[in-house]
């Protein structure tokens, strides 16, 4: 692997007081290029603009996936990554939708590693400190013809963060519009499904909303995802998620979370729910938490939800699942305490 590396580094002006997430950028990416039916030989350059002809298709047909990972640093000093082998196979498989072909597991693993290894100080090991790994996929044939790509490129970039959301988490249940629909790309990391979602995340912003709550595409009665997040309720002591389909997005946060919410005897229910059952359990006071799942978030609770004219508050609780639930991941995550599942890998070489 080509190794050029930067001749300013950017560590010693980066105030890693103040990193508004995704706006602040490592000095190094990985990049491949694919061409005549192969990937070629991946390689690590300094962060910085890529040439882009104004013909390349991923500007006129948004062919493209992306991934969301974290790296953490331990109190050795050894950087920790969390489910990389899964965040890959998701890749792929949003790959495969787009008709992207797939990355190869010796590029993305090896190319991950090299590139962590080089920007290694920029992955903090201060509480509440990760580094975000943006993996991502386009076509970048000059073709303006509608049609899949014959080359594309594989790029990895890689961002300091502490916390995605901050403060209060106020959400509103989506009537009108759609994540997406049943048979669509809902399930795959696609660029255009977050495209898609600005509009309609603008308008809920502008009335005081963090985030939406989606819900299916065909009746708009049951609920999907929120915002960037799977999304989670505890009705009395039962925690139910969505079943994932063909619409909703598979969660590696949300699955960990299955996981150990179970191994903390908790039970887990994944199935269709209903807008009304929702409403149904706060009336009765039975809605004791909800809180979002994902990469950036981790587990995100939320403070009220509004749909039409009912806003309902949902306090606190002394046991909070989400809370306990996040605890025990940001553990793992960062190595503090044991990870019987082996979830964790540290970067080596």
């Amino acid at each position: 692997m080509k190794v050029t590396k930067t001749s300013r580094s950017k560590l010693d002006t980066t105030d890693f007081s103040n990193l508004p997430f995704g706006t602040v950028f490592s000095d190094h990416m990985l990049v491949c290029n694919y061409k005549d039916g192969q990937w070629n030989e991946a390689k690590i350059l300094p962060y910085g603009p890529i040439p882009m002809p104004p013909g390349a298709q991923v500007l006129h047909y948004g062919q493209s996936v992306f991934e969301g990972m974290k790296a953490f640093k331990n109190n050795s000093n050894e950087i920790l990554l969390f489910r990389k082998e899964e965040n890959f196979k998701r890749l792929n498989q949003s790959a495969e939708r787009l008709s992207i072909p797939v990355i190869e597991k010796s590029i993305f693993m090896n190319g991950l590693d090299n590139l962590l290894k080089i920007d290694s100080e920029w992955c903090k090991a201060d509480q509440g400190y990760s580094l975000y790994i943006r993996p991502f996929i386009f076509a970048s044939s000059e073709c303006v013809k509608a049609s899949a790509s014959e080359e594309y490129i594989f790029i990895i970039i890689t961002s300091p963060t502490i916390n995605y959301y901050a403060g209060e988490m106020n959400v509103v249940i989506e009537e009108n519009y759609t994540r997406a629909p049943q048979g669509g790309v809902g399930y795959a990391k696609a660029a255009g499904n977050y495209a898609a979602s600005f509009y309609p995340t603008k308008q809920a912003n502008s009335k005081g909303f963090q985030q939406l709550i989606w819900t299916d595409a065909k009746e708009h009665k049951y609920i999907e995802e929120s915002g960037t997040m799977n999304v989670w309720f505890r009705i009395g002591d039962i925690l139910i998620t969505p079943a994932l389909s063909d619409s909703i997005l598979g969660g590696i946060t949300r699955d960990s979370i299955v996981t150990l919410a179970k191994d903390n005897g908790i039970k887990v229910e994944q199935r269709k729910i209903l807008i009304t059952e929702v409403i149904e359990a706060f009336n009765k006071g039975t809605l004791k938490e909800v809180f979002g799942t994902g990469t950036a978030v981790t587990v995100n609770p939320f403070n009220t939800i509004t749909f039409r004219d009912q806003r309902m508050v949902i306090e606190q609780q002394a046991d909070s699942f989400a809370l306990k639930l996040k605890e025990q991941l940001q553990g793992i995550q960062k190595g503090s305490i044991v990870d019987p599942y082996n979830w964790t890998s540290k970067v080596t070489g």
